[in-house]
């Protein structure tokens, strides 16, 4: 497992931009999947974006496509997730997940590794 520290929430006018960043203990960073998962109040936590170990792939939920960019830095221990035009409805907490493999950050069924989330807050 690594640890993971996510920094960057704060609160935004809507059609702003926020940058989220997820930072990793652990030499084998580069070899986990990631992803970012969010949770508004008093909802289910709700799959974001994920990315592959190389960063070669990515995948958005429909909710933030053509908005939001994850990425990853493997020689930074860090990913992170661009969020640009930002609406109301992106309120919630953002955690940041890894795990050995991809499929559990697409199924959000045992993933290894928890982020202790940061707040986003979108005022309209």
């Amino acid at each position: 497992q690594v640890q993971l520290v996510e920094s960057g929430g704060g609160l935004v006018q809507a059609g702003g931009s926020l940058r989220l960043s997820c930072a990793a203990s652990g030499r084998r960073f580069s070899s986990y999947a990631m992803g970012w998962f969010r949770q508004a109040p008093g909802k289910e936590r709700k799959f974001v974006a994920a990315i592959n170990w190389s960063g070669g792939s990515t995948y958005y939920a429909d909710s933030v496509k053509g908005r939001f960019t994850i990425s990853r830095d493997n020689a930074k221990n860090t990913m992170y997730l661009q969020m640009n035009s930002l609406k109301s409805e992106d309120t919630a907490v953002y955690y940041c997940a890894a795990d050995e493999n991809l499929m559990p950050i697409a199924t959000m069924v045992g993933i290894g590794s928890w982020g202790q989330g940061t707040q986003v807050t979108v005022s309209s």
